[in-house]
Parts: C-alpha cells; sequence; structure tokens
C-alpha cells in the first residue's frame, strides 16, 4: 500500500502512542453525557446543569498554544469548542498526555472523549474546559478539510464522484448532507405515523419472486442453486400486499425496496424506495382525498409549513390539488384530441410530435410517451393526472363512466411522477385477459411487459374486496421536500461503477529491475506507484525529489547521484521493453 505523507506521519503516531501505553482504539465504551447542541442550547439558562459534562467527538480542528490550546470537537449534534490547559489533565509532574499527545500525537480526524466543565471564553465563546481526556479511535487518513476566510469556502469536498463514494467522509466534512437524510427519515415516520393512526398494518413481502410483477419495468435476473430456478429481485410488491388484502387485511402497506434494471440518471436508481398502501371497500376518488391530507401532513412535520422552495419556485401541498384526465392534459398541451385513437393514430401522432416510436409499442406505450415527452414538465404544483387508457393500466380497474379509461391517478410535483393509485381490478376475468395482452406485447419485444402471475390470479378468484392502492415514490419525495435536483443526493450510498483500486506496488518490483536495493523502499514511500513512474521521470526531476525526501527523513544514506539515477532508468528500459 502506498501511503502519502501525512497516512505515514499519523501511522508513526499511532505506534507511539502504543509504545506510551494507550490503546487508540479502546474495547470498553465511553461514559456520555451531554450532547454539543443540548450545551450551546441550554448553557445559558440554566449552566448550573453543565459544570461535569462528558461527551465524545472528532477532532475538526486544532489551535496548539504552549500550556493551552483549543480544539473544536464534532459529535452527531454539532460542533463545539473545548480548552485543553496542561496542568489540569495532567496534575502531577508527568505531562506527557498534553506536551506529546494532545499537542503532537493527536490529528484533525481524531476521535476522543473529553470530560470537564462549560464556561464562556473572553471572546464569548462557549467552550468545554478538559479536565480530563481520552483517545477513543486514531484516524489514519486525513480528513478534506474545509476552509473558510471572510465568508469564502475553500478546498470544499464537493466533487459528487468522490461524495457518493466515501459517503462517510461527506457527511463529517458537510453538515448539510446531514441534514437532508434527517429529513429523509422524518418524512418516512411521518407518513407511519400517519398511516398506524388510521389503523393500517405494516408489513413485509418478499424481495426475491419468482414472477416479476406489479409494474411494467425490465427486472434483475438471479439464480436460487438448491431450487434450480430463476428468482426476479421485485420490481413492485403491488401483487403481494393485494394478497393481503384477499387474506382479510382492510389495510396494508410498505415501504420497499424495489429493483429495476433500467437507465440511471438524476432521477433514477437501479434500488429505490417506494411505499405501497393498499385499503379495503375505497376506490381512486378516496384515495386521492386521501394522498393530499397525507402530504400536507408529511410537509409540515419534516419542513414546519405546507410549502417548499425547489430551484427558486415554491411549490405548495396545501389541499387541495388541481384534477385533469390525461387525454384533456395531452390535448391541452399539444393539440392532440387521442380519444378513440388505435395504434396506428397513436404511432402518427408521436412521428408529428418528433417522438421515437417502434414496432414494440403498444397503445399505453404510445400515450405514454406523449404525456412523457410534452406534458409531464409543465406540473410543478401538485397535480393529479387521472383516468388513463385501459392499455396504460394492466392492472387497474375500468372507469366506472368509460370503458375505454381507467380509475388510476398519477400525482405530479415539479414535473416528475410522485405517486401512482388505481381503483384496484378485482375482476379475475378481467384480470386475465389483461394479462394476456402483456404476454402479446412481451412477445413483440417489450421487454418490459408484465408476466402473467397465475397464482394471483388464483387468489383474485377467491375474491378480494373493492380496493384502492397507492405507491409514492420516497426517494423523490425527498428531493422535493430538501430541493435536490439528483437522485443520488438522497441515497446514502447510490449505485456507481466499482471503484478500481490500484495493485500494491512492491519495492521488490524495482529491484528485480535494477533499481538499488537501498533506495527501492524509498521510492514507493515517496509516492511510486510502478516502475513505469520511476523510468518517466525526468533525471533532474527524480533527483530532486529523492534527495528531498533523503534530507527530510534524515536517511543514512549518501546523496542521489544522476549516474545512478541513469543506471537505474537504463535498466528500466531494457526490462519494461522501453524505446
Amino acid at each position: 500500500m502506498i501511503l502519502s505523507e501525512q497516512e505515514i506521519v499519523r501511522r508513526n503516531a499511532l505506534t507511539e502512542l502504543y509504545q506510551l501505553g494507550i490503546n487508540p482504539y479502546p474495547q470498553e465504551g465511553y461514559p456520555v453525557n451531554a450532547t454539543t447542541n443540548r450545551i450551546l442550547e441550554h448553557f445559558d439558562h440554566k449552566p448550573e446543569e453543565f459544570q461535569s459534562v462528558s461527551i465524545a467527538g472528532r477532532i475538526m480542528s486544532r489551535r496548539i498554544m504552549g500550556a493551552a490550546s483549543f480544539m473544536e470537537l464534532q459529535d452527531s449534534a454539532g460542533r463545539i469548542q473545548v480548552y485543553f490547559k496542561r496542568d489540569d489533565i495532567c496534575p502531577g509532574e508527568d505531562k506527557t498526555l498534553y506536551n506529546t499527545v494532545v499537542k503532537r500525537l493527536l490529528d484533525i480526524g481524531d476521535i476522543i472523549g473529553v470530560s470537564g466543565f462549560v464556561f464562556r471564553t473572553q471572546m464569548g465563546e462557549i467552550t468545554i474546559h478538559v479536565q480530563s481526556m481520552k483517545v477513543l479511535a486514531k484516524s489514519l487518513r486525513p480528513l478534506p478539510i474545509v476552509k473558510e476566510k471572510e465568508g469564502q469556502v475553500y478546498d470544499a469536498f464537493t466533487d459528487p464522484e468522490q461524495r457518493y463514494r466515501m459517503r462517510y467522509v461527506d457527511l463529517i466534512v458537510n453538515p448539510q448532507v446531514r441534514e437532508t437524510f434527517v429529513k429523509r427519515t422524518k418524512t418516512i415516520n411521518a407518513m407511519r405515523q400517519f398511516f398506524n393512526v388510521q389503523g393500517y398494518l405494516e408489513v413485509e413481502t418478499p424481495i426475491l419472486q419468482p414472477i416479476p410483477g406489479g409494474a411494467a419495468a425490465r427486472p434483475f435476473i438471479t439464480h436460487h442453486n438448491a431450487l434450480d430456478i430463476p428468482l426476479y429481485l421485485r420490481i413492485a410488491n403491488e401483487l403481494y400486499l393485494k394478497r393481503l388484502i384477499v387474506g382479510g387485511f382492510d389495510g396494508v402497506y410498505e415501504f420497499a425496496k424495489d429493483f429495476r434494471n433500467e437507465g440511471m440518471d438524476r432521477t433514477h436508481n437501479p434500488e429505490f424506495t417506494v411505499m405501497e398502501i393498499y385499503v379495503a371497500y375505497k376506490d381512486y376518488k378516496w384515495m386521492m382525498d386521501f394522498t393530499e391530507e397525507m402530504l400536507e401532513r408529511v410537509v409540515k412535520e419534516v419542513t414546519g409549513g405546507t410549502s417548499v422552495t425547489v430551484n427558486g419556485i415554491e411549490i405548495d401541498f396545501k389541499r387541495p390539488f388541481k384534477r385533469i384526465a390525461i387525454l384533456d392534459a395531452i390535448k391541452e398541451h399539444t393539440g392532440f384530441d387521442l380519444h378513440g385513437m388505435d395504434e396506428k393514430e397513436l404511432a402518427d401522432v408521436c412521428r408529428k410530435l418528433e417522438i421515437e416510436v417502434d414496432a414494440s409499442m403498444g397503445k399505453g406505450k404510445l400515450i405514454d410517451a406523449i404525456f412523457g415527452e410534452k406534458c409531464e414538465h409543465h406540473y410543478i404544483q401538485p397535480t393529479f393526472i387521472i383516468d388513463y387508457p385501459v392499455e396504460m393500466s394492466p392492472l387497474c380497474k375500468r372507469h366506472r363512466d368509460n370503458p375505454e379509461l381507467t380509475e388510476r391517478f398519477e400525482l405530479m410535483i415539479n414535473g416528475k411522477e410522485i405517486a401512482n393509485a388505481y381503483t384496484e381490478l378485482n375482476d379475475p376475468i378481467d384480470q386475465r385477459n389483461r394479462f394476456e395482452e402483456q404476454l402479446r406485447l412481451s412477445e413483440r419485444g417489450d421487454d418490459e411487459a408484465m408476466f402473467i402471475d397465475y397464482d394471483f390470479l388464483r387468489a383474485l378468484e377467491f375474491g378480494m374486496p373493492p380496493t384502492s392502492g397507492m405507491g409514492i415514490g420516497i426517494d423523490r419525495l425527498v428531493m422535493l421536500l430538501t430541493n435536490q435536483a439528483s437522485i443520488q443526493e438522497v441515497l446514502f450510498f447510490p449505485q456507481m461503477r466499482p471503484e478500481k483500486f490500484r495493485k500494491p506496488f512492491s519495492p521488490q518490483e524495482l529491484i528485480e529491475k535494477g533499481v538499488s536495493e537501498a533506495w527501492a523502499e524509498h521510492l514507493v514511500k515517496a509516492g511510486y506507484s510502478s516502475a513505469e513512474e520511476v523510468l518517466n521521470e525526468k533525471p533532474q526531476l527524480l533527483q530532486q525529489k529523492m534527495n528531498g525526501y533523503r534530507k527530510k527523513n534524515k536517511l543514512e544514506l549518501p546523496a542521489l547521484q544522476m549516474e545512478e539515477i541513469e543506471l537505474w532508468q537504463s535498466s528500466l528500459k531494457t526490462h519494461l521493453g522501453g524505446e
């Protein structure tokens, strides 16, 4: 493993701590009786309560002076200044804990526990006067330090690739990121509380399924060795939840991880979180009212009001939401009236609107493409798009007033679908016909068409009461409530390409190719990660770097001469086949 200069210094400090008899990774816990936010919020009102506090956290800054020093400590609630005075933490003759450990062996990023009393400094800053200190975890890698001067931020940890791969670092140095995920948890908790008050039951359904049902999407496929069968990561949990309604539950819901083997962009991740709820003896009109009430309450819980600001636009979740039929929406935004059109006519409309079509697209997909490309982005304020054509909704009951439509709504907010709901289809014969139509689309090449779930059909034949179901995308909802433009910002660990780790470079590789044994190890420690790097370095620069390294580390080696470098590079060229 190639170590940077700072990593070498930290490992040397680790060794020295052990030599002093200090275990930098102790087994026992540390007693904590306060948090930074509680101290900062309540000290001025009740100072007497903070004369014996014990907190633990990560060192985020250090100001080392003579017999006294300041540090900034960060726990899960925030940051607070701590003050070390040599004679207070080392009351006896031995001052090692302060002079060696605090001043020299502790680094930014280390986790420590401190006990003492709270006071205000002459500058007015609430501070903990440390009376005892314990090392809890030595940090072997330096944190990216965010500096601020005169309102300007420098060296911020902002590169998305790094932030998403090293979310643990992102959470340490960017406190606003932590707040996003706190709001995510509050959102889920508020929804769960709302459902529980109604008496609905939270349940769990299978993630590995023999048939990927409940949505039109491409699944991930795996194999079960013992049963020797293919299994699919679920694309939806709908069909299993409706089986529970058949079984006699009046209302069930699940916060589920679903998986779809499709594209990735700012609003799609292959693994995502949805909440689905099914309530017996209800229809989609009831579900619209229910969804409005739930979202208004959730937004109040999370933000304190009924509106949020997204990209400078205020979005208001106060009831009631606008409602418009999908074909009316298409007519309003394109001028085309799709009522009564067949597949060929719809394809012609798509071409006129410059929307790509292919032979696998049935009526449902053609209408969906028109709405998605020409209408969806217009709906910024919460709007229910209702009454979808039958071809778009194979699990949805036909409309009571028009059998060509279904009783379905999608909730659009900020130009994106947030929720999808039906008056559920409970006619087993109609459901079988719809599944068979999906099978015909699959045979035409539509790899998102649904499978026929014969067990679900059998369940319906036992009788499912009138039911309404609704699914809501948790990730997209949290994006709205936290004003995030990318789904990766609301997932702790978004999907990414695997990181490529370079194979550790051994000094032996240099020795075998002609580099002197005395210098090979130091070339690696100085940062050279391959024989090619040593070969391709300019001789003068290589000499300058290594003699600087020799001087800094006080190596008992004679200064590196140009002749020796030329011999190395000549030998390396021979071994590596260079010109």
